[in-house]
């Protein structure tokens, strides 16, 4: 049982295993199947494209998209600027974290917006445009 416990204790320790975060890609960017150069290139990612970070390495970060796939990115093509993306094929925000409140502009599936923030079950996001506003969390991936 002393052993079982250092282990675990030992596990929960180590850096790859911290609380997932999320980040975004810096610039248009190379996704690969493993950690290296010489992996598989499976797409392009555009920027902003939030990421869930799983496994962080010195050069490389194993990340999730939007859809559930494990991909891997050079750590320095992300930013720590989080942005979000629209899952909903369409959304209102709204001037503020009430469903009644006056719509500040709506958005389409895909759309990347700023992250500002979590209250509750809404988001604080802003437009490219800097228009800010409030969307449900059910409507976004990446906050």
């Amino acid at each position: 049982m002393p052993r079982l416990l250092t282990a675990l204790c030992l596990l929960a320790a180590s850096p790859m295993l911290a609380a997932f975060e999320f980040a975004s890609v810096a610039e248009p960017a190379i996704m690969y199947d493993a950690n290296s150069l010489q992996a598989n290139k499976l797409f392009v990612a555009t920027r902003y494209l939030p990421l869930e970070q799983i496994v962080v390495l010195e050069n490389w970060v194993k990340v999730r998209d939007a859809s559930g796939t494990m991909l891997w990115i050079e750590k320095r093509n992300l930013s720590s600027k989080r942005y979000v993306v629209v899952t909903a094929d369409k959304t209102v925000i709204r001037t503020t974290w009430d469903d009644s409140a006056p719509i500040a502009f709506t958005a389409p599936r895909q759309l990347g917006l700023e992250w500002l923030g979590n209250n509750g079950a809404w988001v604080k996001v802003r437009h490219r445009d800097s228009t800010m506003g409030y969307v449900k969390a059910v409507d976004v991936w990446g906050d």
